[in-house]
C-alpha cells in the first residue's frame, strides 16, 4: 500500500493516480498528531491492514493532482543517515569506514514543498538522492539477519547540505540539520510492494535535466548492515527513518527557482522547489564533471553574497 497524509494531514492512500481518505478507518486515532497517526498504523498494521486495504477498494478517490501533499512521517523522534555509503559506481578501492549523523525532524519537508537556502556562507547548497527506510518496530542492537523483519516501508528523501560550513569538527550538524533539509515523500510504500530494494533506480533531475543515476545495489553497507549499525548506537522505534546514502558522483548546486525531483523506483516522483531570497549562483556542473576536468572540490559560487570579491 501507499500510504500519504495530504491537505490538513488527512491518511490517504494511492489507488492508481486517485487519493482515497482513510481517515474513517482510522477513527479511534482521531485525536493523535499526524506523527503518531501514523505510528499507530505502522504498530498495529498486522491488525489494522485489512480494514484498509477495504476502505481502500470501496472508497471515493480524488486526483492526487487536486490535494496538497504532506510528508508521510511529518515528525520521526529519529532521522538517521549513512554517511560516504556508495562505491561510487565501483570506482571506490574500498568501503569507507562505516559512518552516519542524524538530522531533525523539523528539517522534514513534503512533494510540493520548497527547500529555504539560508543566509549563511556556505562553499555551495546540494541535495543527495537516497532511498529511506522506515522502521515498523522497536529496533535495539538488530542483527544484520533480522534487519528486514524491522523495515515497514520506503519512501524517497533528498539530504539537503550546506557545505563549507565550519567548524569542521561539527560539520554534520552544521551541514544537514537545517530546516527544510530533509525533503520526503510523496508517499510511504509498504515493504511487501518492494520487491528487492537492494536493487533499484535511483534518479535525481534538477529543472528537467537527469543529474543523478545510480542504483542501490552499489551501496558500501548494503540495508540490512545499515540498520545494524544505527541501531547498534541507538534505539529506534516506529516510524523512525534510516536515509541509506547516495552516490555522489552526480552532486551538484541546488540554486534558487530549481524544480528538483527524486524518484527511487517504485516510490514515486518527489519534487520540490529551490528558494534563495539571495539568488546566488553557481556554475551547474556535478562532482563527476569537476573531477573529470582536473578539477577539486564543489563547484565555485560565481555571483551573489560570499561569492568571492563581492559583499
Amino acid at each position: 500500500m501507499k500510504l500519504l497524509f495530504f491537505d490538513d494531514f488527512r491518511l490517504g492512500a494511492l489507488r492508481g493516480e486517485e487519493v482515497v481518505d482513510l481517515t474513517p478507518a482510522v477513527e479511534e486515532f482521531a485525536d493523535r498528531s499526524p506523527q503518531d497517526l501514523m505510528r499507530a498504523v505502522i504498530e498495529g498494521w498486522d491488525a489494522l491492514s485489512d480494514r484498509l486495504q477495504a476502505a481502500l477498494e470501496a472508497g471515493t478517490g480524488v486526483p492526487l493532482s487536486s490535494v496538497r501533499v504532506r510528508p508521510p512521517v511529518p515528525q520521526p523522534l529519529n532521522i538517521d543517515c549513512m554517511a560516504r555509503n556508495y562505491m561510487e559506481n565501483g570506482t571506490l578501492p574500498e568501503p569507507p569506514p562505516i559512518n552516519g549523523f542524524p538530522k531533525t525532524p523539523n528539517s522534514i519537508i513534503g512533494h510540493g514543498d520548497t527547500m529555504v537556502l539560508q543566509d549563511i556562507p556556505a562553499s555551495v547548497f546540494e541535495g543527495e538522492a537516497e532511498l529511506a527506510i522506515v522502521i515498523g518496530k522497536r529496533a535495539q542492537n538488530v542483527p544484520a539477519s533480522e534487519a528486514y523483519d524491522y523495515i515497514f516501508g520506503y519512501m524517497n528523501l533528498i539530504d539537503g547540505s550546506a557545505r563549507g560550513i565550519g567548524p569542521r569538527q561539527n560539520a554534520f550538524y552544521q551541514m544537514k540539520s537545517r530546516e527544510t533539509f530533509c525533503p520526503i515523500g510523496p508517499y510511504l510504500v509498504t515493504a511487501d510492494e518492494v520487491e528487492d530494494p537492494q536493487n533499484l533506480s535511483v534518479k535525481l533531475w534538477t529543472n528537467g535535466e537527469l543529474m543523478q543515476d545510480f542504483n542501490t545495489n552499489d551501496m558500501a553497507y548494503d540495508i540490512a548492515k545499515s540498520i545494524e549499525f544505527v541501531t547498534s548506537l541507538h534505539t529506534l522505534e516506529p516510524g523512525d527513518v534510516i536515509a541509506t546514502g547516495t552516490n555522489h558522483r552526480g552532486l551538484h548546486p541546488f540554486m534558487d527557482g530549481d524544480l528538483v525531483e527524486l524518484e527511487v523506483e517504485g516510490l514515486g516522483r518527489l519534487g520540490i522547489d529551490i528558494r534563495d531570497d539571495l539568488k546566488r549562483t553557481w556554475k551547474r556542473e556535478t562532482r563527476h564533471d569537476r573531477a573529470e576536468a582536473g578539477l577539486e572540490g564543489v563547484s565555485p559560487q560565481l555571483t551573489g553574497k560570499y561569492a568571492p570579491g563581492e559583499a
